[in-house]
């Protein structure tokens, strides 16, 4: 049996296409293999070109798999093969350069690369694709959270990001194609769904009368669907409509990731962000009326040129205020060919390194007086795994709805389950918890005894 190894990095996006290419080699009889410690006749790498560290990162990637197997067959796909082919196939022992389109080909390009051994570039110009790449992912290697594809590409071009030109322009995924992949997840047990892109709230842009708000609707009606978590939106895309499915649909977690990227707003007009902190800051508010106890995390990039001491330190004050539960944070990353590389006043790295550490601590320190909120609470946790940190004694752990993660005393079969749990202690990473019982999916979510049950929606607004 041909067998095949991957490594993937970057962002989910990237981990949803190398499962979808996994359907295809499987679909081939082929068998999947540890990239670390077996040798496979096919090494496929999908990476990523983020930052400057994402391309170098790559080709270490690429010569690994090489020395590995200098006989096996190369292929790199992703947002640094779509941007830098030619890099690429310059490292002696590449086979395939395919970019994030047409990898629906990649099993004839295999095959004929067997055949002459002849190295394949097969990337051509993103910004022509105008249709969304249908690559289905029917089940999750080791995930009780499936992640569900909607969208790719991106309009915004901000000044940092090389993105537009790795991933093209946006384009949505058809809404009964999304809803079959749905309802098929479901059939295969997963209770949550993750909707990803990489500007996953620009669903639709490309459609006529039918958008995200549309799509949540839609798969608000999939029957034994329990979560549905959107991975990234723009604070820009939460309107009224939005706001009003994320209040009424039981099934949307309280958990939203909203990319700020700086808190000052000539900073944010510099990147071409859509909004000036105040509209953020209004944005939150109006979210966190709408869905008490409502998880808001973000991104953040420190450092972007011309971003001064006083800009930091009120891009901090700012970020205080508005109690994100987690935020991301990131130096700025030079990317040849984005505007913000050819800007005066860039910013001494030394610096950057500081207000990195700087947000970071209050980052966690915002991450644990989320989660303080909740200790003595009872919340529904689907566990996803045995807990890393102490395995073989008998702990798993999962996600809360609102993106807390907690470690209690459970078994193998509760994995995928949702459980109730009562959060005795809070921590910056995870929470410890106490098993209360599977909830059977029969009974309504309002029967909980005499449990305490923290979260509940206004009597009004119940659908």
């Amino acid at each position: 049996m041909p067998t095949v190894a991957f490594y993937t990095l970057g962002c989910k996006v990237n981990f949803y296409d190398t499962e979808a290419i996994w359907q295809l080699f499987k679909n081939e009889g082929y068998e999947q293999v540890d990239f670390e410690t077996t040798t496979a006749d096919v090494y496929l790498i999908n990476t990523c070109t983020v930052t400057n560290t994402g391309d170098k990162k790559s080709r270490q990637i690429i010569r690994r798999a090489i020395r590995r197997n200098p006989d096996a067959i190369i292929a790199v796909t992703g947002c640094y093969a779509q941007t830098s082919p030619a890099e690429i196939m310059a490292i002696e022992g590449v086979d395939l350069v395919i970019g994030t389109q047409d990898r629906e080909k990649i099993m004839s390009f295999v095959k004929q690369i067997q055949d002459d051994r002849k190295p394949v570039n097969a990337v051509r110009n993103i910004m022509k694709t105008r249709s969304f790449e249908e690559l289905d992912v029917p089940d999750f290697a080791e995930r009780t959270r499936a992640f569900l594809k909607i969208q790719e590409g991106c309009n915004n071009f901000c000044t940092f990001c090389i993105i537009p030109w790795s991933r093209g322009l946006s384009r949505s995924r058809e809404p009964q194609s999304v809803l079959e992949q749905a309802r098929a997840l479901v059939a295969a047990g997963y209770k949550e769904i993750v909707l990803t892109g990489i500007h996953t709230g620009g669903y639709g842009d490309d459609m006529e009368n039918y958008n995200l708000t549309s799509l949540l609707w839609d798969l608000d009606k999939v029957e034994g669907l329990e979560r549905i978590r959107i991975s990234s939106i723009e604070a820009s895309q939460i309107d009224d409509a939005m706001i009003e499915v994320l209040n009424r649909s039981s099934k949307m977690c309280r958990h939203l990731h909203i990319p700020l990227q700086a808190g000052e707003t000539s900073v944010l007009k510099r990147m071409r962000r859509k909004y000036t902190t105040e509209e953020f800051a209004a944005k939150i508010k109006r979210l966190h009326e709408a869905m008490p106890g409502v998880a808001i995390t973000t991104d953040v990039i420190v450092g972007f040129p011309g971003e001064t001491d006083e800009m930091f330190e009120e891009g901090f004050r700012f970020m205080e205020e508005l109690k994100f539960a987690e935020m991301h944070v990131f130096p700025y990353s030079k990317r040849t060919g984005t505007p913000a590389a050819r800007m005066e006043d860039q910013v001494d790295e030394e610096v950057k390194n500081e207000r990195v550490h700087k947000l970071i601590d209050l980052s966690e320190k915002m991450q644990l007086e989320y989660a303080e909120q909740y200790v003595g609470a009872v919340l529904d946790v689907i566990p996803e795994r045995e807990y890393k940190g102490a395995p073989g004694e008998g702990l798993v752990m999962g996600y809360t709805d609102n993106y807390l993660q907690v470690v209690f005393d459970g078994t193998e079969e509760m994995i995928g389950q949702l459980c109730r749990v009562k959060i005795t202690e809070a921590g910056v990473n995870e929470c410890r918890g106490q098993f209360l019982r599977v909830m059977d999916s029969g009974l309504p979510a309002e029967d909980t005894d005499a449990e305490t049950f923290v979260y509940e929606r206004p009597e009004a607004l119940r659908a």
